[in-house]
């Protein structure tokens, strides 16, 4: 019999933190572009703490909904079901910046995608768990996560949102790896894509040159590696201790997207090394505290799905960071529970609310 625990306080105050830090440093970074293009300077703050309570009443109610009862066919199959369906409507909505990846629903926007995470993940759990005794036999046990997720990945592919459509494919891949898969299938599957991920680089001419700027920015200062190049001089001239709050200059239209793709470069200014490192301890803290919950799930089913929500964030905010140090190249993605975005904010915090829950059931043996 399961001992009924509290959720993990750790994590919980992990995650409360970087809510925190993204009310203050999304006003931050948005308040003159804001007023630029809305005469207000509070319009992107306005948004994100809206979203904010919303998503903080979300993780209270899911960490106190029994994690055990997604583990339900219906539930499941109509949640895919659902987000296949908005996956298939996005694409006919309006283009914003060249893409279609958002439902705007009363002012705000509605990703999709970011909801399509999730819905993976739960079925993934359940196929793991119910097949991962002959994992290594691929048409019976991966076959179905396959047409699922690979279904969603290909939708996703359409926005066109190449960043969340690999994200997928990475949370997938690991909750696989860790059911016991042999490595051996990984690195024949990986060996496989390569040619097809050189072929999606290369067939656009916008990516091939956000490839080539990664290699050498200076060699095209003004133009592709304009971005990474002032986010270098954001991040270095924050020094350890900042130049304070509302004090940085990268943002004042230097930065493309500063309260977004380039949040982490805006604290980095700001509030130095000492600020961008307590972000980041913040979301190492998320990772292990995941990792542990995933261990000392009660279940497989409440493993794999800790294993799958913790990777969403982790693997999330490692790219951005990334992308903002210049250890990758740009990529559209947000920093998970920071960057201002309401979709991402919302699914983010529902899914540290799924992982609370499953930290009050720990397995006697754990």
């Amino acid at each position: 019999m399961a001992r009924k625990l509290k959720s993990d306080r750790v994590l919980f105050m992990a995650t409360l933190l970087l809510v925190c830090a993204s009310i203050v440093m999304v006003y931050s970074a948005s308040a003159v572009v804001a007023l630029e293009k809305f005469d207000t300077s509070y319009y992107f703050l306005t948004k994100q703490a809206l979203w904010a309570f919303l998503g903080v009443a979300v993780l209270a109610i899911t960490m106190r909904i029994d994690y055990r009862t997604y583990r339900n066919d219906a539930f499941i199959w109509g949640t895919i079901a659902l987000v296949g369906l908005m996956l298939i409507g996005v694409l006919f909505s309006a283009p914003v910046n060249g893409t279609r990846r958002w439902f705007n629903v009363g002012g705000l926007g509605i990703q999709p995608s970011e909801l399509a995470k999730i819905a993976a993940i739960f079925f993934t759990a359940l196929i793991l768990e119910r097949r991962m005794h002959r994992i290594d036999e691929l048409q019976y046990s991966l076959l179905p996560i396959l047409i699922v997720a690979g279904g969603m990945f290909g939708l996703i592919l359409l926005e066109p949102d190449y960043g969340t459509a690999v994200s997928l494919l990475l949370i997938i891949g690991l909750m696989v790896f860790a059911a016991g898969l042999n490595y051996r299938y990984l690195v024949g599957a990986a060996l496989v894509a390569l040619p097809a991920l050189y072929i999606v680089l290369m067939s656009a001419d916008y990516r091939r040159r956000r490839l080539l700027a990664f290699w050498n920015p200076e060699a095209d200062p003004l133009g592709d590696g304009f971005q990474v190049l002032q986010s270098l001089i954001a991040v270095a001239t924050g020094h350890v201790f900042g130049k304070g709050l509302m004090g940085g200059v990268q943002k004042l239209f230097y930065l493309p997207e500063p309260h977004t793709d380039f949040i982490y470069a805006v604290i980095s200014e700001e509030l130095g090394l000492i600020g961008a490192t307590a972000v980041l301890v913040c979301f190492c803290v998320i990772a292990w505290r995941g990792a542990r919950i995933a261990l000392r799930a009660e279940d497989s089913f409440g493993s794999f799905v800790a294993i799958g929500l913790t990777t969403m964030v982790a693997v999330q905010a490692l790219v951005n960071i990334s992308v903002v140090l210049g250890l990758m190249p740009t990529k559209g993605i947000p920093l998970p529970l920071v960057s201002a975005g309401g979709s991402s904010l919302l699914i983010n915090l529902l899914g540290m609310g799924v992982l609370l829950n499953i930290s009050q059931h720990e397995s006697p043996d754990a």
